[in-house]
């Protein structure tokens, strides 16, 4: 039972968010009649259906896919982060290290700015081009970081400081030279999703789940690289193999929650080194509740940005950053204190 507390007390947390979640809007639907409308969609249950008939297109057409699509980023995020951490073993590593995220801003930020029809296939194009760049920018960041056949962490990292650099300032002066939406694309940036509905929830759904189910199934790879690359190929592991692996999948991963959500910064830094300080530094342990803190991590955020600035909505990735960066300094602190002594 102490085993599975983890997981218990984290998936208790993440389906209160994602009730509170669904209920809150412009029209706030009490958690309780959320609940109700939700159980009403199992054929095996028999619900009284006494609520506005409002409410329910409310929930299942507006918030129920915005939140799943919350929840599934959100456990992307947290996963590739714990990944990214293990394999560059530095508690300050996030999915946008080597560069996916400035890729795919500046693959969504040239989409828009060849002026595609407003309909629902012009708006596709916006997450497929951030999925291409980012991709394109983590296959030529490998590229160049390979060094006779292998990839130093060290290098892989500088070529990703660089390329995510150029693809920042390509971005910029897509956004100062073209006919483009200014607001569309740095609510995109800043973390807006560029398409509402189930649309993107069904067409990012089986690459998350794919992504985030191979990533939990790495942890015993990430612990043995704990002990450093020769340590571990003494221990029997295909390091290049396995560092190839981990960098692809979380890669892919990452490209799919950014293309369908935009771009969210900190929680793949925030939720591992969370995780990790409460419930210990076991990979395949982390993995898996970093999906779930994930999850919970974004959906509390996501209240946030629409509450502070009601009725308005300030993109997630404003809230983010706001307690993000001060977490971020509190780890630079405390590593650099733990170096001094």
């Amino acid at each position: 039972m102490i085993r599975h507390r983890p997981y218990l007390l984290n998936t208790i947390l993440l389906l209160g968010a994602f009730i509170f979640s669904v209920a809150l809007g412009a029209v706030f639907i009490p958690p309780e009649t959320v609940i109700r409308i939700l159980a009403s969609r199992l054929a095996w249950l028999h619900v009284n259906p006494d609520w506005p008939a409002s409410f329910s297109a409310i929930i299942l057409a507006v918030r129920l896919p915005h939140t799943v699509l919350v929840v599934l980023t959100g456990a992307a995020l947290g996963s590739s982060g714990a990944a990214y951490q293990g394999l560059f073993r530095n508690p300050l590593a996030d999915p946008y290290l080597i560069g996916v995220a400035s890729g795919a801003g500046l693959g969504a930020v040239f989409s828009m700015a060849l002026n595609w029809p407003t309909n629902l296939l012009g708006f596709y194009l916006v997450p497929a081009g951030a999925f291409v760049g980012a991709i394109l920018t983590v296959v030529l960041v490998y590229n160049l970081a390979r060094v006779d056949g292998l990839v130093p962490l060290t290098t892989l990292i500088l070529a990703g400081v660089a390329i995510g650099a150029f693809a920042s300032a390509l971005t910029s002066f897509l956004m100062l030279r073209t006919e483009l939406q200014l607001h569309r694309a740095i609510s995109f940036l800043l973390g807006g999703s560029p398409i509402a509905g189930w649309e993107p929830v069904i067409a990012a759904l089986p690459y998350m789940l794919a992504g985030m189910g191979l990533l939990s199934v790495s942890g015993h790879m990430l612990n043995v690289l704990q002990f450093g690359e020769e340590e571990a190929r003494q221990m029997g592991l295909n390091v290049d193999r396995a560092k190839v692996f981990i960098i692809v999948v979380a890669s892919l991963t990452t490209a799919v929650a950014v293309a369908f959500s935009g771009v969210i910064g900190f929680v793949g830094l925030i939720v591992p080194h969370v995780i990790r300080i409460v419930w210990g530094p076991d990979y395949r342990r982390l993995i898996p509740l970093s999906i779930l803190a994930g999850g919970s991590a974004l959906l509390l955020a996501d209240m946030l940005a629409r509450i502070l600035m009601a009725p308005s909505t300030l993109p997630v990735g404003i809230v983010t950053a706001m307690a993000g960066a001060p977490f971020f300094l509190w780890i630079l602190r405390r590593a650099k204190r733990e170096v001094f002594w």
